[in-house]
């Protein structure tokens, strides 16, 4: 087992905090309800090489001051308006109310998950609505007047529940005013309890939405009363997810098109369509977006949470799956930070304790510091979130097109979100493939073929924060992923990229174009070669850097369009020729591009989940056992697995099912023996490559300890000391194990006499094992001291030690008293006690 204490609470984080061993992925670490300890059930080859890590940043070494990377760039020109404002009220009066129902139990989650919501519907609307549920993301799930929060569910006495589901109130206002019925639910029920699953909560929480949904389905049928009074139309349903939630919302959509296998806590009909999705600063720990569902994904470009904007996977990897008709669109917004879409996590507005995500540093960032001309209010922040979810709704639910150049990357802005600055790109829709980089790609000149993720430095796209180059866990190299680079040291080295086959274009051609953070604007001459050698001029498009520091992800591919010649047959290459000195940027991918949008008919995937088996780890002998990974669906399909191989080191392998094959399995090896170990996972992640989609996108065997826990004693060292010396227990084990044995002390109240004191023992010793400074002086019961009885694999015994200090104080004797509880493996513990006496 592996354990971190961090030295102060750390806020909940919907990233989730993760052991690395260097560039090897450990796992997500599961953290104490008080948020500052967090372990891992995993073994370290090289201690010192152990890194704490969320969204791409360390949390276990200071934090730097931010580096600009030269001149902060700009804030962007305000773009031209659209011609509809999807922020203006509509002309109904809205109600609300709220529900309570009886709470539903979950595979995986030991406690009951409440099932609450807040409704905000229209006033006198005809007919059925269409629906739009929120979900929020992970958050700590209690507080109390005194300002503590805690990780718990249900909250212990003294502490309330975090109304998490009420901050999105502005939005739920705004779409009930134009007619729509709102939902909010709860999950802190999910929050205080996902740690301990493999998939972080995602299928959990989709269950969760689904439950609800099966509840709007009766009472639209006509089965109990409907909240609000306005029954919802369940043909026209969006889903709205927060941070976890996105992911969340995600896996219910694609839950609600293919049912997974197996009992997820949801097993009823399907009785709703859901129309689309709008994620707010998500993650995809799964990089495994629904291809037939249309999305729209906020990437706020201050997000201190899930810094990496990881959300971009939800379009990136919708390449190749399905037809490519379902619209998925990103949204870049210049100096929104993660928290504020939600009232109740913004510090001013929220009940409960809040703060403000992004980096707080040792500097102010020039770019997201709070009252920089880039970064946003919290109420700009909530407007324009607000605005670009009813866009959603307007275009997925009402079938508005007009609303489309929103969102599509044609260059327009809604009024209502001003002053935010708000850039689009979208995949999907009808476009057309053209360069979509793949092995059969060739570049040349100025221009090569890059992996965006990539051990080899050389083949790497480069070691920029970029959204488009997040790895998935497990995965050192992930070659389908690739785009184009492009250097050049003066002006006129053209880059080239040449197809395997020609491609006809019509209309537009589109390209997704990433220069570094505030680069001045960088021009591009584009031309296409037909199939019979003949260049086009196409013109020139320009890109601007976007503003950003090394803390955050600006690498982020801006649309740009010109229009295709009549006369233009086939196309065979694509030629871009910089028109300043020098310079870099980045080809994602170039499409056909014409208005509007066709109809979204499913395809036939085939749907793809990675499986958790368990085996009894045996007492002698290696044994050899399949990680599997199911795949329904007929039809050629390829996945990719990501596993750690027998050295330990990132393997991955490309799998191609013929039809009538439905697994592919990863082989792992072992050793049973007669020794002690914590349960042992070797896990396996899985994308999908072509006809097919990820559920449940990692999978493990499980290998479970057989063997009875050493029994412990303990016997004091020296436990009636003078000032200045160690109190010291020795824990002893019956027998050496293979897993390190941990149990937890907190100091507790002594039955008799004065107990220690915080100026009793060493300052900085008390600094790291609880977060708190020793001044002023107070008992050690009244802090958040914990202290560690750590006996490392192989070994027998380990010392438990205080250090007492000498002070001028003359006192009478004092006393500490430790209780420790069983962490590793989870069970009963040992008290020790210890005395000190004045030094003089």
């Amino acid at each position: 087992m592996i354990q971190w204490t961090a030295p102060t609470q750390l806020p909940l984080s919907d990233a989730g905090v993760e052991f690395w061993e260097g560039n090897r992925f450990l796992g997500v670490a599961r953290e104490s309800s008080d948020l500052r300890t967090f372990t891992l059930n995993a073994s370290l080859r090289n201690p010192e090489a152990l890194q704490v890590r969320s969204a791409g940043r360390r949390l276990d070494v200071t934090e730097p001051s931010a580096s600009s990377l030269g001149s902060v760039g700009e804030l962007p020109a305000l773009l031209p308006s659209a011609s509809v404002d999807p922020g203006v009220p509509g002309p109904y009066a809205t109600t609300s109310g709220s529900y309570a129902l009886d709470p539903i139990r979950l595979p995986d989650y030991p406690a009951a998950i409440e099932m609450e919501g807040l409704v905000v519907a229209p006033k006198g609307a005809p007919g059925k609505r269409p629906l739009v549920l929120f979900l929020h993301g992970r958050h700590a799930t209690c507080y109390s007047t005194a300002g503590q929060v805690g990780l718990n569910w249900p909250c212990p006495a003294g502490m309330k529940a975090i109304p998490s589901h009420r901050g999105y109130l502005k939005a739920q206002e705004l779409l009930a005013s134009q007619g729509y019925v709102t939902v909010s639910i709860s999950a802190n029920g999910i929050n205080a309890q996902d740690a301990a699953t493999i998939d972080a909560g995602a299928q959990g929480r989709s269950s969760l939405v689904r439950q609800h949904l099966a509840h709007w389905a009766d009472w639209s049928a006509g089965r109990g009363t409907v909240p609000g009074s306005v029954p919802a139309d369940m043909s026209k349903v969006l889903l709205v997810g927060h941070s976890r939630g996105g992911e969340g919302v995600n896996r219910a959509a694609s839950d609600s098109l293919y049912p997974p296998p197996g009992d997820t806590g949801f097993n009823g009909p399907v009785r709703w369509t859901i129309r689309g999705d709008v994620l707010i600063g998500p993650t995809i720990f799964g990089h495994n977006p629904a291809p037939d569902v249309p999305s729209v994904t906020f990437l706020p470009g201050c997000d201190g949470d899930v810094s990496d904007l990881q959300g971009q996977m939800f379009l990136d990897q919708t390449r190749g799956l399905s037809r490519g008709t379902a619209l998925h669109s990103a949204l870049y917004m210049v100096g929104a930070n993660h928290n504020f879409f939600n009232s109740e996590w913004t510090p001013g507005q929220a009940v409960a304790p809040a703060n403000d995500d992004f980096w707080p540093g040792q500097t102010p960032d020039p770019v997201c510091a709070p009252g920089t001309a880039t970064r946003l209010s919290a109420d700009q922040q909530q407007t324009m979130g607000a605005t670009y979810v009813a866009a959603s709704a307007r275009l997925f639910l009402a079938r508005d097109e007009s609303v489309l150049p929103l969102l599509d990357g044609s260059g327009v802005r809604a009024p209502s979100a001003d002053p935010a600055r708000v850039l689009s790109h979208a995949l999907g829709g009808a476009r057309k493939p053209f360069v979509v980089p793949d092995g059969s790609t060739v570049a040349s000149g100025s221009a090569r073929v890059c992996q965006q993720v990539a051990r080899d430095t050389d083949a790497a796209c480069g070691g920029f924060r970029s959204p488009h180059f997040v790895g998935f866990r497990f995965a050192s190299s992930q070659p389908e992923r690739l785009a184009v680079a492009l250097k050049w040291s003066n002006a006129g080295a053209a880059g080239v990229v040449r197809l395997a086959e020609p491609v006809s274009l019509k209309g537009s051609l589109a390209l997704r174009l990433a220069v570094p953070a505030n680069a001045p604007a960088t021009k591009f001459g584009v031309s296409v070669t037909d199939q019979n050698g003949q260049k086009h001029a196409l013109g020139s498009v320009s890109v601007t850097g976007l503003p950003g520091t090394d803390r955050v992800s600006a690498l982020w591919a801006q649309e740009v369009r010109l229009a295709v010649p009549a006369g233009l047959s086939r196309a065979a290459s694509l030629e871009l020729t910089p028109e300043s000195g020098a310079g870099e940027a980045w080809l994602i991918d170039a499409y056909g591009w014409n208005k509007g949008l066709v109809p979204v008919l499913p395809a036939r995937l085939g749907r793809v989940d990675a499986i958790v088996a368990a085996v009894d780890e045996g007492n002698s002998g290696t044994q050899t056992h399949n990680i599997t990974v199911s795949v329904s669906g007929n039809g050629t399909r390829a996945v990719r697995l990501f596993y750690t191989d027998p050295t330990g080191q990132s393997a991955t392998k490309l799998v191609t099912l013929a039809p009538g094959e439905h697994s592919a399995t990863v082989p792992v090896s072992f050793e049973g023996n007669t020794r002690w170990s914590s349960d042992a996972r070797y896990p396996v992640g899985v994308q999908a490559i072509s006809n097919a989609f990820v559920g449940a996108a990692f999978g493990a065997l499980l290998v479970k300890n057989d063997d009875p826990v050493p029994t412990v004693s303990v016997a004091p060292v020296a436990d009636n000391v003078k000032e200045g010396s160690p109190l010291t227990w020795r824990v002893t084990l019956s027998e050496a194990a293979d897993s390190p044995i941990v149990f937890v002390g907190k100091p507790v109240a002594p039955a008799s006499g004065m107990e220690l004191s915080t100026t009793d023992v060493d300052a900085q010793w008390f600094l790291r094992n609880s977060g708190e400074q020793a001044l002023p002086s107070r008992p050690l019961s009244s802090t958040r001291l914990q202290v560690l009885a750590f006996v490392n694999p192989g070994e027998t015994t380990y010392d438990v030690t205080v250090p007492t200090v000498v002070d001028s104080d003359t006192e009478a004797e004092e006393s500490v008293r430790f209780k420790f509880e069983g962490r590793s493996p989870a069970g009963p513990g040992f008290e020790v006690t210890g005395k000190v006496a004045d030094a003089a």
